[in-house]
């Protein structure tokens, strides 16, 4: 099903994480064949996270930890360092000091609905250590980010089409939504859109304005974000209307605010808009599909991001199980197909670009594996570097400096 459902070695305090982990002889071999020479500080060394689905018959306990070496593009070996229930989405908070998991289950201790977690990162080791859990105030919890100001954990609830904002405490910890907003409507494809499913929310670099997409109701919903006091309010206009059957999912936004990009789950495109800084309005300008034209099989998209630079666009496709490759006009905001590339795995729900803008690493969901592309800095295109570990059902990733 493509609809929502349900990271050599560390420095010596993570070994012990190792052993409790329990991870197999299957991984540990994998890994060995990736275990870097560490780079020295100056080629950048990252912490990724990795967030999973643990039920399904799932092999996953939770979160999972690993270190890119970006000067050789190598893994270190994924330990667990968070036991926890179906932690599909993550988001680290700007200081690098906690990290919030959404937990993508429709029952919390007993009451319906899903969670979101807080954890605060250990600075020497990575570790994560529980702060508290708190309603994700709807159910199935499947994206989340905070607020540039670090205030706030904006959540979108899949389920019950649902976004809410969770007010941060100075220690890490959340506080009950300060606002929850339901969606309402339906889409073209009874399968699917039957009702709204909020598929994820974003905030504008100016902190300024929330962007939801909901696959159910074929809109980009925007929101007035009032960060210090946790609001969310309607826009004029209040969202940005889709094609009938595309189902929005996930959403970019340019650095400097002026283009923003949403790839369509059901439709297999990426829809380009010009933004209005000033009301947050979305302009569409161009759809692009992100599949080869002779492609006949299922297919749906999942993830989409922005270079660092700015210069490429990449979206994944589950069933063509690929990356597609675009340039991006820096005036305009349109984008011309690069390339489609094939993940080496089954159904990339996400993948991430890290900071340095050389490496992409592509989760394959149903491969159980995280697989390492670098990326031409000229042309934005991808070449397998043989480097993959293996990561039971990955879901999502999170980067970090490593100190």
């Amino acid at each position: 099903m493509f609809g929502s459902g349900r990271c050599a070695s560390l420095v010596v305090g993570l070994v012990l994480i190792l052993g409790a982990a329990g991870l197999g002889d299957a991984w540990a071999s994998s890994a060995r064949a990736n275990e870097p020479v560490h780079a020295s500080r100056e080629a950048g060394v990252f912490r990724v996270y990795v967030g999973t689905y643990t039920s399904g018959g799932s092999k996953s306990r939770g979160i999972y930890l690993m270190e890119l070496d970006a000067g050789k593009g190598t893994l270190s070996r994924p330990q667990l360092v968070a036991k926890s229930a179906d932690p599909s989405f993550l988001a680290i908070h700007p200081s690098a000091r906690f990290l919030y998991a959404a937990n993508e289950v429709g029952t919390l201790s007993g009451r319906p609905g899903g969670g979101v977690s807080a954890y605060a990162i250990d600075s020497a080791t990575g570790a994560l250590s529980l702060l508290n859990q708190v309603s994700s105030a709807g159910g199935y919890p499947c994206h989340l980010v905070v607020d540039p100001a670090g205030k706030n954990v904006l959540v979108a609830n899949y389920g019950t089409g649902t976004v809410a904002c969770l007010p941060i405490e100075s220690d890490g910890r959340l506080r009950p939504a300060s606002a929850a907003i339901q969606h309402k409507g339906k889409g073209a494809v009874a399968s699917r859109q039957e009702g709204p499913h909020a598929h994820s929310i974003n905030v504008d670099p100016s902190g300024t304005f929330a962007y939801a997409a909901d696959l159910g109701i074929d809109k980009v919903m925007i929101y007035r974000f009032d960060s210090g006091k946790g609001a969310l309010a309607a826009a004029d206009p209040a969202f940005a209307a889709m094609e009938p059957g595309s189902g929005p999912r996930h959403f970019a936004i340019r650095r400097d605010g002026t283009h923003a990009y949403v790839i369509n789950e059901l439709a297999n495109t990426v829809v380009a808009f010009g933004r209005n800084s000033t009301t947050g309005a979305l302009e569409r300008i161009q759809s692009i599909s992100t599949l080869p034209a002779d492609f006949r099989g299922g297919s749906a998209t999942a993830d989409v991001h922005l270079h660092p630079s700015g210069k490429f666009l990449y979206g994944s496709n589950r069933g063509h199980d690929s990356i597609a490759v675009y340039g991006v006009d820096s005036e305009t905001g349109k984008l011309s197909l690069v390339e489609i590339e094939p993940t080496q795995g089954k159904a990339p729900r996400n993948f991430a670009i890290d900071p340095t803008g050389r490496w992409l690493l592509a989760e394959n969901q149903d491969s159980d594996s995280v697989v390492v592309f670098q990326i031409d800095a000229e042309t934005g295109k991808l070449e397998a570097t043989g480097v993959k570990a293996e990561v039971p059902r990955p879901v999502c990733i999170q980067m970090i400096s490593r100190p």
